[in-house]
């Protein structure tokens, strides 16, 4: 599936998985395909102690027992919310957990404020409808409908984005564990399988949009996935989707771990102050998100291959990361040249390094911007 601009994880891990499932002897809920220690090896990647005969990769990066809460969610009857900030892996973990247990990660119902409950349910073909009428022929069922029936796992994303009758819809789901389809006289009920769950992802920043209703919470276990605050984890995460990056695009590049440090330190940097500034006036628009620094890094990768030297330079990096975090004028570069003037520029002096270099493109960036 080299031709996919981007494989759903069953797809780029097929074979691993496949591995996975003819050394899996450990108990199996419902029509799991792996175990749920599978499953969590799959997810966090083997250990030593596993004694497994070839190393399974780590993939997403974070505390296990968040890893091992979701599993004993999903093998109960209850949906499975993963709550956090922006950039924390939420959908990516969701995806994983998916593909691991019933190979197919791409039931996927994306919740926006256009998002109704067809969506969640089912719609019909019109054309189908006048020619021959309604029957469950002429019914298009949603990803969630068809997980219900084929007993795998539904995913919504950014459920709390959606209006209160999508999540409505969801409760019956969750609760009652069929859809009712009154336009039909007979066969007019989809009864879920065994296997059947959901996968919910909320942006714990989009708090007040569309809070969950007091009866939908107690239809899901609640997950939280912290930001990622420890700096040689942070690293990992960044590397591990860098490398994918370079496959990906067939791109033969080194990125030095002295620039990964430049960059993991400046968003530090710019998380300290945000977290000290009084006012929202004072604060990126940006989360400043581990997948925001992957996308700086990403960006700066590709104009170095494309438009620089093929070599990754502090210039670069910094003329990304102002791009990327300007999204406001003149506020978002107003604070992006304080933190230069202030925090980079002594910094530069004292330890050198790529430090110059990297003020130099920042400077250059706002000043290109301005």
């Amino acid at each position: 599936m080299s031709d996919l601009l981007r494989a759903p994880a069953e797809i780029k891990y097929a074979e691993e998985l496949d591995w996975l499932e003819t050394v899996d002897d450990g108990p199996k809920p419902f029509s799991w395909r792996l175990s749920p220690k599978m499953v969590r090896l799959f997810v966090l990647g083997s250990e030593r102690a596993d004694g497994l005969d070839r190393d399974v990769s780590q993939k997403w990066f974070g505390d296990r027992s968040i890893v091992e809460r979701a599993i004993v969610t999903l093998a109960s009857d209850r949906g499975l919310l993963l709550i956090g900030d922006p950039g924390t892996g939420k959908s990516w973990l969701a995806e994983l957990l998916a593909a691991a247990i019933c190979r197919n990660s791409t039931q996927v119902v994306q919740g926006t404020a256009g998002t109704t409950e067809d969506h969640i349910k089912y719609s019909w073909n019109v054309s189908m409808v006048i020619a021959k009428g309604q029957s469950r022929e002429s019914m298009i069922p949603s990803p969630i409908m068809t997980a219900m029936e084929t007993g795998t796992i539904g995913r919504v994303e950014e459920l709390t984005r959606s209006t209160s009758d999508v999540q409505d819809a969801l409760i019956s789901i969750l609760s009652e564990k069929y859809i009712s389809v009154p336009e039909l006289d007979s066969d007019n009920i989809v009864f879920a399988q065994p296997g059947f769950s959901v996968i919910a992802t909320a942006n714990s920043r989009d708090r007040g949009v569309n809070d969950l209703s007091s009866a939908l919470k107690r239809r899901f276990n609640f997950v939280r996935i912290p930001v990622v605050t420890n700096k040689k984890s942070e690293a990992e995460i960044v590397r591990f989707r860098t490398e994918e990056l370079l496959r990906r695009h067939q791109i033969e590049l080194d990125v030095p771990p002295t620039l990964l440090d430049v960059l993991l330190q400046s968003f530090a940097d710019l998380r300290a102050s945000a977290s000290a500034a009084a006012s929202d006036d004072e604060k990126l628009e940006s989360a400043l998100s581990t997948a925001e620094q992957i996308g700086v890094l990403e960006d700066a990768i590709l104009h170095s291959n494309f438009f620089g030297e093929r070599a990754l330079t502090a210039h670069a990096l910094a003329s990304s990361l102002v791009g990327s975090l300007a999204r406001r004028e003149p506020e978002d570069l107003a604070i992006l040249n304080k933190y230069l003037h202030g925090v980079v520029e002594p910094r530069s002096k004292e330890e050198g390094g790529s430090w110059p270099e990297f003020l130099e493109g920042g400077r250059d960036a706002i000043a290109t911007l301005s």
